[in-house]
């Protein structure tokens, strides 16, 4: 056994808006474990998201609105409230108006109707330019006692779309412009003072009313954001289960077929170079070509339709190769004509006792050991030991001596034995491989037993 193997594959918005011993029987489980994935197109599909909610009428636009990309339109609920506060900034100023016309004359209690009109009307843009809206209206309330209800809202939307340093700014030069205007303009039945503290009752009011409904709204987004990411978390996770699950069938696949082209490779060569042996040998050959290729072609149908259907079959778990199908497997390498010495020592122990990931782990060794020494080393004599007990661990070690004759060269060779040390280091283990002092090769693998 020289170190060339047969080739096998390796294994939120500024403004609040904001995953059996038989040959053929060896790759099923595996078979039933990618069955058992999420279709091959699920885990590529872009995450749809999370569900539209059933009445998206009755939300905000910046809630409901589940593509931020482009501006919300309005929904109903926001036309309501709009017209709602619409409504509530012309009954302020009706209100104002008639404290107003006590002592102004017909041409300032003009201005001023029309400057709050102006303002009331200017809230029908308020979800575009809150920051705009609030500083011109602040601007016109030091002209227009009709105007101040239409402050009020525009500082609450200022709260809800906008993040509090602009909220800061803006309702403290409010506050501050209070008392020089109560002093210019004062209120025939409160003092300056009352007034002023009954303005800010009011501003503090209405702030605190907009960072609640910006604090409800933040909420909802970001729930509605952890639930895509986790969507998305989940479509990777599937994923990657799959890729895992290809490429641990890839190496299932590599070395049932390894074994059994080996064996077609034996067989065929001493067709080839014995064409006058006896019709029995003959036939036994032929034979064994021929169970080998309808083993081998039915582990690639059964690949080939799982991976075609991506979706659950109704196949059974066939059973995974343990250490117990040691002596079958060496049986199959004598008939194919190679010399292998097995020898089983688990301290009294029936191999059925060795877990069954550390005793797959071991057949394969073995069998990909075999496989190269038929290969690599054609005629040489095999030896294999396998012992071990509970909390010592189990160790295989295979050796060949030197082949009679110079082997052929193999094409494509070098990766069985590094994905025989991917799978024992996987497995807690590890192992190692060179020449023998005969001219020979030696593997030696140790796997944990736990006690």
């Amino acid at each position: 056994m020289t170190t060339k193997a047969a080739p096998g594959p390796r294994t939120g918005q500024e403004d609040g808006t904001a995953p059996g011993a038989r040959g053929r029987t060896r790759a099923g489980a595996v078979v039933a474990r990618l069955r058992a994935l999420p279709p091959t197109g699920a885990a590529r599909r872009e995450p749809c998201g999370p569900v539209r909610p059933e009445y998206p009428w009755l939300l905000p636009s910046a809630v409901a609105d589940l593509t931020p990309a482009r501006r919300a339109r309005r929904t109903v609920r926001d036309w309501l409230v709009d017209g709602l506060c619409f409504l509530s900034a012309l009954l302020v100023g009706v209100i104002g108006l008639d404290t107003l016309g006590r002592g102004a004359s017909h041409a300032e209690v003009l201005v001023d109707v029309v400057l709050g009109l102006l303002a009331c009307c200017a809230l029908w843009v308020r979800r575009r330019a809150p920051l705009g809206l609030a500083l011109v209206l602040m601007a016109v309330g030091l002209f227009s006692e009709t105007s101040g209800g239409a402050i009020l809202v525009s500082l609450f939307t200022l709260t809800v779309h906008r993040p509090f340093r602009y909220v800061a700014w803006v309702g403290s030069l409010t506050l501050l412009l209070v008392p020089p205007y109560y002093l210019l303009r004062p209120d025939p039945d409160l003092s300056v003072t009352g007034a002023t503290a009954f303005v800010c009752v009011m501003v503090g009011t209405v702030i605190g009313w907009g960072m609640f409904v910006r604090a409800r709204r933040q909420l909802v987004l970001s729930l509605r954001d952890r639930a895509a990411r986790a969507e998305a978390e989940a479509a990777l996770r599937a994923e990657h289960a799959q890729r895992l699950a290809r490429e641990e069938i890839a190496r299932e696949m590599h070395d049932v077929l390894a074994h059994r082209l080996s064996l077609l490779s034996v067989h065929a060569g001493a067709l080839e170079f014995r064409p006058d042996a006896p019709r029995p040998e003959v036939r036994r050959a032929a034979g064994v070509i021929r169970d080998s290729a309808h083993e081998a072609l039915q582990d690639l149908r059964q690949i080939i339709g799982v991976l075609r259907a991506g979706e659950e079959g109704g196949d059974p778990e066939r059973p995974q190769p343990t250490l117990a199908a040691l002596a079958r497997l060496t049986e199959e390498s004598r008939a194919a004509g190679a010399d292998v010495d097995l020898a089983v020592d688990l301290a009294g122990r029936p191999p059925d006792t060795v877990p069954a990931a550390t005793g797959r782990t071991a057949y394969r060794i073995v069998q990909e050991a075999l496989t190269n020494a038929r290969k690599h080393a054609p005629g040489a004599p095999v030896t294999c030991r396998v012992h071990g007990r509970p909390g010592e661990g189990l160790t295989v070690e295979i050796a060949n001596t030197a082949p009679p004759g110079a082997p052929a060269p193999v094409p494509g060779s070098g990766q069985g034995l590094i994905g025989l040390r991917e799978r024992a280091v996987l497995a807690g283990g590890r192992l190692e491989h060179g020449p023998a002092g005969n001219g020979g090769f030696r593997l030696t693998a140790w796997l944990p037993w736990p006690a």
